[in-house]
């Protein structure tokens, strides 16, 4: 009886082999997304759907401007108080990704440009993203935004 079950228990291992996680051509196709979403939001002076491409947690890094703000709130906050007033101020933001290379199969590190026009808060400049496979889809977990020397100062 015992090793009829000792069978039973191998067999079912050797049917359903474990699987194997890796980054897939879509995984991009759905980092690009979450970028193009934030794009709209942004452009339509929608702060809270922008904040959706990050991950909701405390854990969230957001460095620009010298300053480094941790957790989800804090970033929303930070956007909150410079942009809530005028959504309109807000002006239009453009992306243009560089590279989305994978670090395993949950994670990617996004490598791009920024510009935005159409406001007193105009610039351009560089961004690295880390971005996490999650519950809820592909989120921002860190963000490191620069302004280039180039750009008019805010």
């Amino acid at each position: 009886m015992r090793l009829m079950a000792l069978a039973l228990v191998f067999l079912g291992c050797a049917s359903s082999p474990p699987r194997v996680a890796r980054f897939e051509p879509a995984d991009r196709a759905a980092i690009t997304a979450v970028l193009d979403q934030q794009i709209a939001a942004w452009n339509r002076g929608d702060l809270t759907a922008y904040m959706d491409g990050y991950a909701r947690t405390p854990a969230l890094v957001f460095t620009s401007g010298g300053n480094v703000r941790r957790g989800w709130q804090e970033a929303f906050d930070h956007y909150q108080a410079r942009y809530a007033t005028d959504p309109k101020a807000m002006g239009t933001l453009a992306f243009h990704i560089d590279s989305i290379d994978p670090v395993g199969a949950d994670g990617a590190v996004v490598l791009g440009r920024w510009e935005l026009t159409g406001t007193a808060n105009a610039g351009r400049g560089v961004f690295s993203l880390v971005v996490e496979r999650r519950p809820e889809g592909w989120r921002i977990i860190h963000d490191h935004t620069s302004l280039s020397p180039d750009a008019p100062s805010k």
